[in-house]
Formats: C-alpha cells, sequence, structure tokens
C-alpha cells in the first residue's frame, strides 16, 4: 500500500526504526505474526517509544493532527456550561482522560471559575512524562493562579470520587482488533515480517474470542458482501469498568468521531475505519512509520453505553458534537466573543472555529458526544 507523506527527518526514522525492532521482536516471540492490537499498543504506548510516549509534538499545527481544544476557546466554553450543573451539585472534581497539549483543561478551569463551577480539583490522568510537562506549561501560562487544583496521575483514582469525567478524542486510540469476512467465516487480520524486514499483513482463522466478540455485533456473518473487513475495541468494556470503578456520582463525557453499530458494520464500510494521522495527512496504512504516525479507529457509540449500562450508567445523551455544542450555549460563547474581538481578523477567525466545529462534513457530524450519568 503506497501512501505519500512528507518524509520524516534522519533522528525520526531512527526513532521508527527502535520501535519497529521492538514490534519485530514480539513479533519473532509470538511465532511470527502479532495480534494487531498488541502491534497498535506498542506503536501508541511502549514505554518512551510509542507515539505519546516519546517527546514530540502531536497536537496543532505543528504536529500530525487538531483536536477540539486547539481549534480556540469555544468548545471549552461550552463544554464548561455542560459541565457546571454537575459540578454544582456534586462539589466534585473533574477528571480528563488524554489531556493531549492541556488545552482543554487551561481553558476550562477559566471559563469554569467565571460560571461559579470551579471543580475540588482537577485531575488529568496521563502517563507521558513529555506530555505533562506540556500539560504543566499551558496551565500555568493561561490560567497560573488555578494551577494548584490540578493533579497528575498515573492510573485512574483509587479512592472513591464525584463529578465529571471528560475523554476527548480517547477511545479512538485505544487498541483494536482486526478481523475479516471470507465465506461466512471469521478470520483474524494480524501483523507479521516480510524478507525485506517490513511489517505485512497475515490472516488467520480467528480463534474463539474474536468469533464471539463479532458474531454479537455481526449475528448473520453472510449478510455482509464479502471479503469485509473491519474492526473491533473487545478491551472497551474493561477499560470503561476500570476508568469509572471509583466513580460514585457524576458525568461522564465522551467525545469521538464514531457511529452507532448499525452505521458502523454496515455494507458501506466494507474496510473498516482504521485511520492514521501524520502531519496533516490522513491514510490507511498502520504498518509504516510506527512510532511517528497516529493509529486510530472510528468508536462504536453503542458498545460504549452497553458499557456504561453494565456498569450502572444511564445515557442521558447521544447526539452530534454540533448538537452539543448548540445545546450548551454556543450562541451566547460565540455572541459574547464576537462582540468583544480585537479587530475584523479575530470575528473572521471565530467565525471559521465554530463552522470547523458545527458544520456537516468537518467535526459538526463526525465527532459524537455520549454523556452518560451514574
Amino acid at each position: 500500500m503506497r501512501v505519500d507523506l512528507p518524509p520524516p527527518s534522519p533522528d525520526e526514522l531512527a526513532h521508527s526504526e527502535r520501535v519497529a525492532a521492538l514490534i519485530r521482536g514480539e513479533i519473532d516471540a509470538a511465532g511470527g505474526a502479532l495480534d494487531f492490537a498488541r502491534y497498535m499498543e506498542l506503536a501508541l504506548y511502549a514505554p518512551g517509544l510509542g507515539y505519546y510516549s516519546a517527546g514530540a509534538a502531536k497536537f496543532g499545527a505543528a504536529g500530525d493532527f487538531v483536536t477540539a481544544p486547539e481549534l480556540g476557546f469555544v468548545f471549552a466554553r461550552c463544554l464548561a456550561r455542560a459541565l457546571a450543573p454537575v459540578l454544582r451539585e456534586t462539589h466534585g472534581d473533574i477528571l480528563e482522560l488524554g489531556p493531549g497539549s492541556g488545552a482543554l483543561a487551561a481553558e476550562l478551569l477559566v471559563e469554569l471559575e467565571r460560571l461559579d463551577a470551579l471543580p475540588q480539583r482537577y485531575r488529568l490522568l496521563e502517563r507521558s512524562a513529555d506530555l505533562r510537562q506540556r500539560q504543566q506549561m499551558r496551565i500555568l501560562q493561561h490560567s497560573p493562579h488555578l494551577e494548584s487544583r490540578c493533579e497528575w496521575l498515573d492510573a485512574p483514582p483509587a479512592q472513591a470520587w464525584r463529578g465529571a469525567l471528560i475523554a476527548n478524542e480517547v477511545i479512538d486510540a485505544l487498541p483494536v482488533r482486526l478481523f475479516a469476512l471470507h465465506n461466512g467465516d471469521v478470520f483474524e487480520r494480524r501483523v507479521g515480517i516480510d524478507d525485506d524486514w517490513q511489517f505485512v499483513w497475515s490472516e488467520c482463522r480467528a480463534d474463539e474470542s474474536l468469533r464471539a466478540a463479532v458474531a454479537k455485533i455481526i449475528p448473520d456473518a453472510t449478510s455482509l458482501l464479502q471479503p469485509y473487513s473491519s474492526e473491533i475495541c473487545t478491551m472497551l468494556a474493561p477499560w470503561f469498568a476500570e476508568i469509572t470503578r471509583q466513580m460514585q456520582n457524576g458525568t461522564a463525557l465522551f467525545i469521538d468521531y464514531g457511529y452507532a453499530q448499525a452505521e458502523y458494520y454496515s455494507p458501506q464500510r466494507a474496510h473498516g475505519t482504521l485511520r492514521c494521522h501524520y502531519r496533516h495527512r490522513a491514510h490507511a496504512n498502520p504498518l509504516i512509520l510506527p512510532g511517528l504516525q497516529d493509529i486510530t479507529a472510528h468508536v462504536d457509540f453503542d458498545a460504549l453505553i452497553k458499557a456504561g449500562g453494565a456498569r450502572g450508567f444511564k445515557t442521558v445523551a447521544f447526539e452530534t458534537q454540533a448538537q452539543f455544542l448548540v445545546q450548551h450555549g454556543l450562541d451566547e460563547v460565540f455572541a459574547d466573543a464576537y462582540a468583544n474581538a480585537a479587530d475584523e481578523t479575530a470575528r473572521y477567525a471565530l467565525a471559521q472555529q465554530v463552522k470547523r466545529l458545527t458544520l456537516p462534513g468537518q467535526m459538526g457530524d463526525a465527532f459524537r458526544v455520549s454523556a452518560l450519568r451514574r
């Protein structure tokens, strides 16, 4: 699969080769082919080497992709209006998963202070030392007087807590298993190595655990035109259980690109949703540039809601990002910012930010918001 991308620097290529060597070692130990979920985990999270663990810019214009908080303050100010009632009711904390550059935390703290709804603590679950440092600097620059409320965690809270949990573009980076349907049978797509030491696809008949997982989402494997391939996040339910284990009372907000299950596993998506991002180019080959590119898959929101129900969470909203922002003060946020903008250039930038967040074909309908309440 040929992909035309900007060439990495010699240092980047050397780093990618270290990641590749680690993965090749695991492939050898596994007998010549590795579960894609494990490949994805190593490429993204291997300590000191993986895409999210090593020290390189990931977010914004200088990185590989742009998240909603990186576009500006509008997203965070609307999100603050969604969180304020929960925080006033529970007098609790915020737990943000995968805080990225810290842009969301910095802006949320300021807006929640203005709304008189500050959390007791703003807890950032971040394992990367490099990203922690970037987050701390962002908050100190933007809201230094609120930095003392921030607490960085290596794992979900071990003690009972209440308040709000935020996961913005987190689930899409959870490792997934890949499957293929041929003549009504289920196969697993794995990663092997060719004679030139390059990563290649390898297929074998799926094991019982993958067959059972596929049967739950596609009860009749002959109902789809074949060959058909897609992915499934088998770790979603245990991951959800772990991050919410000690959350006694509050709301969990998940914002990500994804679909309801019927949309996800439809004939129109016969090649799945696996996507990679490198220097603002999107492509579908995760076997190149390990450690240098993001690897994602769309979220199955029905599976997320089911995982929440099993842990005692009630779904209170499932909507597009555009609907969510409109319902939580977008008009007010825009009008206030527009009236106080420094000049026409700032007003134009504000309008472009809102368009990117809300328009169909942009983030407006590609991203969904699921709000779950315990």
